[in-house]
């Protein structure tokens, strides 16, 4: 069986794994990262098996986000797991320590297609059936900015939670209040990652929500404005 011609690039440089090897992504391999303590030598590896590529995540702590590069279709994948590449192109998004990586795939020919839908006119957006007001846009841009801004670099440090409320002009109090009701909405949802063992909200629950936004498109380079705008009164 043929198996399609897959690219993954990463801060402008573009990769061909072969077919008939084990391609690495990490602290080492054949896609080497940066020297982050925090990373796997090997996280990611891409192989090909009955004509279809496939991620796998080989670490034993890292999770990543995988999702269709219209924002559709989105997965986590935990460690020891691997799922198949099946769209033209795919955004791949992790975090280790304080450093969140995008990857991309492009897959060519590809046996799904994206689905693209229209954006409502104005409100609020949705995800499922719940919406998010104008402050919690806000918060989540304000922890993706650096994502947003990185310019094709494919990585950026998320800021704390004290660095995203002045940003916004708000008290840390306020930001990690609106933080926790963001994390709960999407749980809601189904979005994995954002609870913690015990049934609480998760302690790095600040990566997980900028590689979920930033994986689905959930905010974009296009929301930066937000930033902003006075949501003073919106409580």
């Amino acid at each position: 069986m043929t198996t399609s011609d897959l690219a993954v690039e990463f801060a402008g440089e573009w990769f061909r794994p072969d077919p008939d090897g084990v391609f690495e992504i990490g602290r080492e391999g054949d896609l080497a990262l940066d020297d982050n303590p925090y990373l796997h030598r090997r996280f990611l590896q891409v192989t090909s098996s009955a004509g279809l590529w496939w991620l796998g995540n080989v670490g034993n702590r890292l999770s990543a986000t995988v999702c269709d590069a219209a924002g559709g279709v989105q997965s986590w994948l935990s460690p020891g797991n691997s799922l198949p590449i099946v769209f033209p192109s795919t955004s791949i998004v992790f975090t280790a320590g304080p450093t969140t990586y995008e990857l991309l795939a492009r897959l060519a020919p590809a046996p799904y297609a994206e689905i693209h839908t229209e954006e409502p006119d104005g409100g609020a957006t949705t995800i499922g059936m719940i919406p998010f007001t104008v402050s919690q846009r806000q918060l989540v841009v304000s922890l993706c900015e650096p994502m947003l801004r990185r310019d094709g670099t494919g990585l950026s440090e998320i800021p704390s939670s004290a660095e995203a409320a002045a940003r916004l002009g708000w008290t840390t109090t306020r930001f990690n209040r609106k933080l926790d009701n963001v994390c709960e909405k999407l749980d809601r949802v189904g979005v994995k990652g954002l609870r913690g063992s015990g049934g609480g909200l998760a302690t790095n629950r600040r990566a997980r929500l900028v590689e979920y936004a930033v994986a689905s498109r959930l905010v974009t380079a296009e929301d930066l404005p937000l930033l902003d705008v006075d949501a003073e009164a919106e409580e």
